[in-house]
């Protein structure tokens, strides 16, 4: 019997779904609006023919709504693009290139094709020395297109315009807004912006500053440490290994790179420890595959693609529901992290008769995640602005990381997802709830252990009363996901309250493992298939009940009725994958989700998805010119973006995750009573002991933080 994780592992793999190619409502205008808007793919000829005396006027300072003085900048504007144009007529090669840079109405607008791109790095070569003082250099920028009144909603049409580096967007705006008023015979309304400042790039660069060359040094120390051990000799006999463990203080041993690598790869058999759950290793790995996958899906959907409308023919295809529901990762996340921290956690309470050093916990637990996330944001700030350059850069991606000036200290304090609109570092809201559920789950975990089915009866009651919250908010307030009002997104997606139920179904399902641990259970071949028939019913009717409908566009009592039983359901569904793995129920499923295999990348889990986002802003931020959309380009840029993000987490891994724990290990290690022999394999004796896989903001065993 295959596992659902198996059959949604080669769905998200294999596009070849079949699709229909039904036709989506296009934008459309008359001939005569088309003909007046074709004037414009010859657009840089118009502007020279245009402004070829350019003059003062031509800035129209005084004829607007709100007219000024000219400033010296205005001036040095007018002077600049007047040589720009002398210097055209006699054939100044740089000024040709800076109008050979400018882009023109796009071909194909009416398939969907809204971005002429231009030529972003020969604008920004423009260099033309005046004096010795004064050089003229290209400043790269996109204008808004405004087409006619009626359809400049529909057709929100961006072009590349090249001019002279003095010249403001305001500038710019006020002469391409003359010109499209004659070209396009329209009027232009003043609120509409044809030229944003922050669209404008040019080849100078802000020197670094403080935080930038701080993050650079902070990361060239970890490289030294772990490069002073990996220069060592290696040691020839044992006498001399022992001498050199021995001398070597545990900060030094704290950076090997060697001994962190071996940590890394190092492969733990189930067979020499029961406690060992290999599918979960699995289940973690494909659900951060999923969310990788489906942020390249976002961000290709926020790029410059010639083909919009099959974009849109493509969403109501089967195979679009596995990218839309890929929250559903999230909640898998969730799920393991509850289970885990009550499987371990119930074990030392049994050995110490109840007792939990919840302060230490708590410690324990800031301490593991905040350094790597510490490092991040840091690193979204300053450094990922300076890795590349592009039209794009900076502006495809989920975040405007310059908010990170303002809320940095939220996201340590991981408070972000209540506390403020503008999280730093976006998926960071993860981190937040899981925090946040960690700090109840003592009292949780103390209500198990006392009261036993009775703190289960009561934990369940919490689940349904969460669940309820969530259903009586959206109805009451009418909230819905598709709302462009009430933050939908930080009401329904990012709170914890609303997100508890996989996380509890998880403390839920641990106990009940807990309890019937040791247990054999001897299904017959009726129950197992309808433990599978049952498991895969939940978890494909999450994913692909609103096919054809969409989320938002379900009348709210019936979107609330979703989103509350589906973050229910999903966690049942596993609840079933993780039994029948155990319990020898899983047959092939269990073999693909408990390959050794898994667990090198498991232990990357947390570093991969804080640093993946670099990968994917990176690669989308240099892109010089327009893409076309398909499964299988995507598939393509999948595996180059997941290939990067594996390595550029096994650095951080090695330089800062595994050094930081293990210094954390030795400086808060706790006296313990020597544990039994069936227990000595769970209880870690170092950060890069693993007895299980865990969610993907805990580095190691969750019993680490987990305190006597």
């Amino acid at each position: 019997m295959a596992s659902p994780l198996l059959v949604l592992f080669l769905a998200v793999f294999c596009a070849g779904s079949t699709v229909s190619h039904e036709l989506q409502p296009t934008p459309t205008m008359d001939r005569d609006q088309y003909m007046a808007a074709s004037r414009l793919r010859s657009l840089v000829t118009e502007f020279v023919d245009y402004y070829q005396n350019i003059t003062l006027a031509d800035l129209n300072l005084y004829q607007d709504e709100h007219p000024r003085l000219t400033t010296d900048q205005d001036q040095e504007c007018l002077e600049d693009l007047a040589l720009t144009m002398q210097d055209l007529s006699s054939g100044g090669i740089w000024t040709l290139r800076m109008f050979d840079s400018w882009g023109s109405l796009p071909s194909g607008m009416l398939y969907g094709n809204m971005w002429d791109l231009g030529n972003y790095d020969e604008c920004l070569n423009v260099d033309h020395a005046v004096s010795a003082s004064h050089s003229v250099r290209g400043k790269y920028c996109f204008a808004q297109v405004s087409l006619a009144p009626s359809i400049s909603s529909l057709l929100n049409i961006k072009t590349a315009v090249c001019f002279p580096a003095s010249c403001t967007a305001a500038n710019m705006d006020t002469l391409l807004r003359q010109l499209f008023e004659k070209l396009l015979n329209v009027e232009i309304g003043a609120d509409l912006q044809l030229v944003d400042e922050s669209t404008c790039q040019t080849a100078q660069r802000e020197p670094y500053d403080g935080l930038t060359i701080f993050t650079i040094l902070a990361e060239s120390c970890c490289r030294c440490c772990c490069a002073l051990d990996a220069s060592w000799p290696p040691c020839t006999t044992i006498s001399s290994l022992r001498i050199r463990v021995e001398t070597l203080s545990p900060v030094v041993k704290a950076f090997s790179a060697r001994a962190n690598c071996r940590a890394l790869f190092r492969i733990v058999d189930s067979k020499s420890n029961p406690n060992v759950i290999d599918c979960l290793h699995g289940m973690r790995c494909l659900s951060f595959v999923w969310v990788v996958f489906g942020h390249v899906y976002l961000v290709a959907a926020m790029g410059p693609a010639i083909n919009y409308v099959d974009m849109l023919t493509w969403y109501q295809t089967v195979f679009s529901m596995l990218i839309k529901q890929g929250v559903y990762a999230v909640d898998t996340f969730f799920f393991l992290s509850g289970l885990l921290l009550v499987l371990i956690a119930l074990r030392i309470m049994e050995r110490t008769k109840g007792r939990l050093n919840i302060p230490m916990m708590y410690l324990n637990r800031y301490l593991r995640l905040t350094p790597l996330l510490a490092l991040a944001i840091p690193i979204y700030m300053r450094i990922l602005p300076i890795l590349g350059d592009g039209p794009l850069y900076g502006s495809v991606s989920f975040d405007n990381y310059a908010s990170c000036s303002d809320s940095w200290y939220l996201t340590l304090l991981y408070v972000q997802n209540y506390a403020t609109d503008s999280i730093c570092v976006s998926h960071s809201w993860y981190l937040a709830v899981d925090m946040q559920l960690y700090i109840v789950s003592p009292f949780l975990l103390i209500a198990l252990y006392k009261w036993g089915r009775r703190g289960a009866a009561g934990i369940l009651v919490l689940m349904l009363l969460l669940a309820s919250c969530l259903f009586s908010m959206m109805v009451i307030k009418n909230i819905s996901t598709a709302s462009l009002e009430n933050n939908p997104m930080k009401k329904l997606y990012y709170s914890t309250h609303t997100r508890a139920s996989p996380y509890l179904i998880g403390i839920l399902f641990g106990y009940f493992l807990h309890m019937n641990r040791g247990k054999p259970f001897r299904l017959g071949r009726v129950a197992v298939v309808l433990g599978w028939l049952l498991s895969l019913a939940l978890l494909f009717t999450c994913i692909f009940s609103v096919h054809g409908k969409g989320i938002g566009s379900l009348p709210v009592v019936e979107e609330a009725f979703y989103l509350t039983l589906s973050r229910i359901a999903w966690p049942l569904g596993l609840c079933w994958v993780v039994f029948a793995c155990i319990h020898g129920y899983g047959g092939p499923a269990n073999s693909f989700l408990s390959s050794p295999l898994w667990q090198p990348l498991s232990k990357l889990s947390y570093s991969a998805y804080i640093f993946h986002m670099v990968i994917e802003s990176l690669n989308a931020g240099i892109t010089r010119t327009n893409t076309y959309f398909s499964d299988y380009q995507m598939m393509l840029r999948f595996w180059s973006d997941f290939a990067f993000t594996v390595l550029l987490a096994f650095l951080m891994h090695i330089l800062i995750e595994a050094p930081l724990g293990s210094l954390q290990s030795h400086l808060l290690q706790t006296r313990k009573p020597s544990p039994k022999p069936e227990e000595a394999a769970t209880v870690p004796e170092g950060p890069t002991t693993k007895t299980a896989p865990d969610p993907p903001t805990v580095k190691d065993s969750p019993t680490s933080d987990v305190q006597e």
